[in-house]
């Protein structure tokens, strides 16, 4: 008893005089992710951008390639990673640029958003594919409803969207809704899907406005990059999907040294025979895919061949109480569900954001879900909130998660170009599109210019 006392008054002595040295080790997570906040904060107020409205030429004969070029060159254009300094002092970020989709009143408009000194590489990179595009910039349309949204004249509704399965696997991407043949680009053999998306887009009326809003943030596969080894996780999945053996690892000499004295056995004297006589006889393993099997390895290759970004999308419906449709909201639902496929990937809401709370939310215990009732008065209240910081994500382009990291997937330029695009007259006929109805031309040779 004496002996246990001692220990306790000894113990306790160390505590009460050495407690302050575990301070740093306790308070490093909060100061570091404290310290980022306020520097990358300073960084951001620093940032000038701009809101590009972007007019569709006419007539777009070109295939979808194009568009995916676009975004190879804006990748190139804008990835800058910040050094030690730029990070820790000057709270420098990557980046990012963001594609609107927006219906105002029923008239829509094709918004992008980037950093001012971006604005020419990002506007050559346009028109090096589409020279008959217009650009200019316009006034953030966000500014036009009221900043306190949704309140007592204004309601809204509005989600952020999430991945079905891992970032490696493909959502449907264009070629798979259409064949494209570079001898007859004709703008009748295309199936488009943001030819859906604008013929909802149309249908809103006065008082009603649909927001979609696409962030793109560049990204190379790398454990330093906020993307991870993204190209080294898609090869073990591919190798696994296709059913390869494992590469055996390297045994240790001490474990080799050890089977050699006890069992006579010769290090690597039979290893491997057995698997490559039995490798002989059958059929390699890729040619015992099924086809669905080798559309899904396929379709992990694609993914992780191509220059990706670190993506959000969410939409918002916004419209005075009078005129509110809660309808409405199945037109970007309709639209996002077309890049969904049972087998690969597709896009789904994300219930953290999704502006609808649950009567019930259930509680494990003891292994078991137990349902616990939502109270009115809370529900309304927590979902009021929701939609007030979904608004303000919005207009300030802030990620899901904001300050925190996390809420955001890969999307490649591919699958970039398939949801964001410029679609043809046929494609979309709707008359309310806004395009480009004559084509420029070059100014006559003998023109003075003084």
């Amino acid at each position: 008893m004496e002996l246990l006392q001692s220990i306790l008054y000894i113990s306790w002595d160390v505590i009460k005089n050495w407690w302050w040295v575990l301070l740093p080790f306790i308070l490093w997570r909060p100061f570091k992710f404290m310290w980022l906040w306020w520097r990358m904060e300073k960084w951001m107020y620093k940032q000038k951008k701009v809101l590009l409205e972007i007019r569709m030429p006419r007539e777009v004969l070109k295939p979808l390639r194009s568009m995916e070029q676009v975004f190879s060159a804006i990748w190139g254009n804008t990835y800058d990673p910040p050094d030690w300094w730029e990070k820790w002092w000057e709270g420098k970020q990557y980046d990012s640029f963001q594609l609107e989709m927006v219906s105002l009143e029923g008239k829509p408009h094709l918004y992008l958003r980037c950093s001012e000194g971006r604005r020419n590489a990002i506007e050559s990179s346009i028109y090096s594919q589409y020279p008959d595009a217009e650009i200019e910039v316009v006034d953030d349309y966000t500014k036009y409803v009221p900043q306190d949204s949704p309140n007592k004249d204004w309601e809204l509704w509005g989600t952020d969207y999430q991945l079905l399965k891992d970032d490696v696997y493909p959502i449907k991407v264009y070629s798979k809704f259409f064949e494209e043949r570079p001898e007859t680009p004709k703008e009748e053999k295309r199936v488009d899907p943001m030819a859906t998306l604008f013929e909802g887009m149309g249908k809103l009326g006065p008082g009603e406005q649909l927001w979609i809003q696409i962030s793109a943030e560049p990204s190379i596969s790398h454990k330093s990059e906020p993307a991870g080894d993204f190209v080294k996780k898609g090869q073990e999945i591919r190798d696994k999907l296709a059913k390869r053996p494992e590469k055996a690892k390297p045994k240790a000499i001490i474990k080799e040294a050890v089977e050699e004295l006890a069992f006579g056995k010769i290090p690597g004297a039979d290893e491997g025979k057995e698997e490559k006589d039995l490798m002989k006889a059958l059929v390699p393993p890729e040619m015992r895919l099924t086809p669905g099997e080798k559309e899904i390895v396929e379709g992990v290759e694609a993914k992780i061949s191509k220059r990706c970004f670190k993506s959000y999308i969410r939409f918002i419906y916004i419209a005075k109480r009078d005129v509110y449709f809660g309808g409405a909201k199945a037109i970007p639902f309709g639209f996002f569900n077309q890049f969904s496929t049972e087998n690969l990937n597709g896009l789904k809401p994300w219930p953290k954001t999704l502006t609808k709370i649950k009567k019930y939310f259930a509680i494990k215990l003891f292994g078991k879900e137990i349902p616990i009732p939502n109270f009115g008065i809370l529900r309304k209240r927590r979902l009021f909130l929701r939609k007030r910081r979904l608004f303000f994500r919005y207009i300030k382009r802030f990620p899901p998660l904001f300050p925190r990291k996390g809420g955001t997937f890969l999307l490649n330029i591919e699958e970039l170009a398939t949801i964001f695009h410029f679609p043809g007259r046929t494609a979309a006929a709707a008359p309310f599109v806004s395009r480009v109805e004559s084509k420029r031309g070059e100014a006559p040779p003998e023109l003075p210019v003084e």
